[in-house]
């Protein structure tokens, strides 16, 4: 991405965290930073925006659909088992870190609270919060497996185990309790657990502690967000010498053998190199992203700039040739894994939703510590292409994996790459992650800095937060992503000085094409990279426009990208768009249609039938059916090119893919060749 788009402000600005009750990433006052999240509460979604429409679905649909999956797939009889004394009576329900799948709803169901709870959801909450309470030993340990099955294994696997990777996950949920107000059990749950962990891992070098580091990465950032809300500079250091460790020649990461094999390389768990040497972005997607957010926030609670600056440059790196075209990270099956440089096959992706979870998550740390506008284009791009279409239309259906090409006689017998999204998984890490993240989107949208405000994303809703000299609300309305223009109308302010409103406009767009009226007046924009700024004494009335053109964008691969040379994709605004079979003429197969970017693409309401609503913007295009049916598999260059006739095409949003009767999808499409049919 272009380095001129971003934000050229020099060093941090000075400026008070937010209180407790924040959302789920709150930097303190000390940290480095640019700048500061809003609290939980001072963004709301407005009801029938497209933001608030996935909430609403979450709270509705997804969130109590988690809930019973994590009974039904037994992860709640696990732990029920351990806090009955009935440990070992049966074997373990599920993956081995199943817990952190209750955890994860936990989290989601604290988030979602501040919007009300069900009694179904509220009652999970107290009967899993007082399992965790009886299953928890007297030394402050909690872990189902290992209790329930093998209680001479604690930390004796730490490559494969996820103990720490679960500890996180349940110090997450005990911070999402606190904040949103409804926390004090769990909260005093995860006070011994982290006593524990301080009790058993090694803090410096020689003090007889464990010396060692999880498999998976996610303590890190549970125990710096730990810290924010606790103040315990021990939790703090932990997690500093937990990134320090990764990577060391010294440090081993032991395994027992019952659980994972040794066939995978340190490099999978990421501890093949000291984290602040690396360079280039690999091994498991969702390990390395997870592990680069734990080391931005160290890096900003500690104010370590080389620590920030070497996560940066993982970044550049990914970004630069290993990112898939809807945001989604992760090219290989076999290992969940970050591939080679431009390594980028489309119907082999593996695109984790968690990854794309992990990467928002990631990026998020990296705008709030550098004011960067490229970690935000970032976070819109994967959530409204590779977050949104995970889940189904219903939310109660989901993608595990992200194919960019479902080939039209795929057939899937496992969960690796199914051809319809499912309802759970035995691995079901994503279902719960999507509900947490949805739970607390609202968080990720405004910030705050000794200026004034910046609006990240365009949304629909409500702001109401302190500025500088006093309190502001707004009122926020858009079509985005269908339509380009947001509205900001001020409805009470009580500072009496200036402050600065800035709204950042997307690498895509022109900045000489981008309109913005005052109060239904054009002005000049005054630019900040790509934050349009402006600074003036509001007051209650004053609207801003701004208006960015949604010009259909035709793009082609790096010519690195074997997999899709000759091929081109189509997006508008944030939404990438693909073709599905449902879209094509009778008899045609998707693999045999070339899409002709010579002739305009034109946007349309009229969506396919079965997406009314859901989608609002489709793309008629014109496109050309391949005869490929029967060619030899490998014949001549150059003899008898195979004959093309004419096709009318409807592209719709990659999101929206999959929620009709037929599957085959494709995001790349050959480029027609220029000069008719031969």
């Amino acid at each position: 991405m272009d380095q001129g788009s971003d934000s050229t402000s020099e060093g941090p600005a000075e400026a008070s965290a937010p209180a407790v009750g924040g959302g789920p990433v709150s930097p303190t006052s000390v940290a480095l930073g640019r700048f500061w999240p809003l609290g939980l509460g001072e963004v709301v979604l407005a009801e029938g925006s497209a933001f608030g429409f996935w909430q609403r679905r979450n709270s509705t649909k997804t969130l109590p659909h988690c809930v019973e999956q994590v009974v039904a797939s037994g992860a709640v009889r696990n732990l029920a088992r351990v806090a009955d004394g009935r440990s070992g009576e049966a074997p373990h329900e599920g993956m081995h870190f199943s817990d952190s799948d209750i955890y994860k709803v936990l989290e989601a169901a604290a988030w979602d609270s501040v919007r009300g709870a069900s009694t179904q959801v509220a009652d999970f909450v107290a009967e899993v919060t007082g399992l965790m309470e009886r299953a928890q030993r007297a030394d402050g340990y909690l872990n189902s497996w290992v209790q329930g099955q093998h209680p001479d294994l604690a930390w004796k696997d730490l490559r494969w185990g996820h103990e720490l990777y679960c500890s996180g996950h349940l110090l997450q949920a005990a911070v999402a309790a606190q904040r949103s107000g409804r926390g004090h059990r769990l909260v005093a749950v995860a006070s011994r657990v982290v006593e524990h962990l301080l009790q058993t891992f090694s803090a410096d070098d020689g003090d007889g502690r464990l010396v060692g580091v999880c498999g998976h990465p996610l303590i890190e950032t549970a125990l710096v967000e730990w810290y924010r809300l606790t103040s315990d500079a021990a939790a703090l250091r932990l997690a500093q010498r937990q990134v320090d460790l990764r990577g060391r020649p010294d440090v081993e990461l032991p395994a027992s053998g019952l659980l994972g094999d040794r066939r995978f390389p340190l490099s999978y768990f990421l501890h093949h190199a000291p984290v602040r040497k690396r360079l280039s972005a690999t091994g498991h997607a969702v390990r390395e992203l997870y592990l680069q957010a734990g080391a931005v926030d160290v890096a900003t609670e500690t104010r370590d700039e080389e620590l920030l600056s070497a996560s940066e440059a993982i970044w550049e790196d990914l970004f630069r040739a290993k990112t898939y075209v809807t945001g989604a990270h992760g090219s290989r099956h076999r290992d969940e894994s970050i591939g080679d440089a431009y390594e980028l096959p489309s119907d082999r992706a593996y695109a984790e939703t968690c990854a794309a979870i992990a990467s928002f998550q990631w990026n998020w740390r990296l705008l709030l510590a550098t004011g960067r506008a490229r970690y935000a284009d970032a976070m819109e791009h994967v959530l409204w292409n590779t977050i949104a279409g995970s889940v189904s239309q219903q939310g109660t259906e989901f993608f595990y994996s992200n194919t960019l090409h479902l080939r039209t006689d795929h057939d899937s017998a496992d969960e690796d790459s199914p051809r319809h999204r499912l309802p759970w998984y035995q691995c079901a890490c994503c279902p719960p992650n999507l509900a947490r993240l949805l739970a607390s989107i609202q968080a990720y949208l405004v910030t705050r800095d000794a200026l004034g405000l910046q609006v990240h994303m365009p949304f629909g809703g409500s702001v109401s937060t302190e500025v500088p000299g006093g309190a502001v609300e707004l009122t926020v309305r858009t079509g985005h992503p269908w339509e380009g223009t947001t509205e900001i109308e001020v409805t009470r302010c009580s500072a009496a000085g200036s402050w600065e409103l800035s709204f950042r406009v997307p690498e895509r767009a022109e900045k000489q094409d981008i309109g913005l009226t005052l109060n239904g007046q054009p002005v000049n924009p005054s630019w900040d990279g790509s934050y349009l700024k402006m600074t003036r004494r509001w007051q209650p009335g004053d609207r801003v426009q701004v208006s960015e053109p949604m010009p259909v964008r035709v793009l082609r691969p790096h010519w690195r990208v074997d997999a899709e040379r000759d091929c081109i994709a189509v997006q508008r605004g944030p939404l990438v768009y693909c073709l599905e079979a449902e879209d094509v003429e009778e008899g045609t197969t998707i693999e045999d249609v070339a899409l002709d970017h010579a002739r305009p693409l034109e946007p349309t309401g009229e969506v396919p039938s079965g997406l009314e609503g859901y989608v609002k913007v489709a793309l008629i295009a014109q496109g050309a059916r391949v005869d490929g049916s029967s060619r030899e598999l490998y014949e001549s260059a150059g003899k008898n090119p195979p004959s093309s006739e004419p096709q009318a095409l409807t592209l719709v949003p990659y999101f929206a893919r999959g929620n009709r009767a037929m599957t085959a999808m494709r995001v790349w499409l050959p480029a027609a060749r220029q000069g008719g049919s031969k």
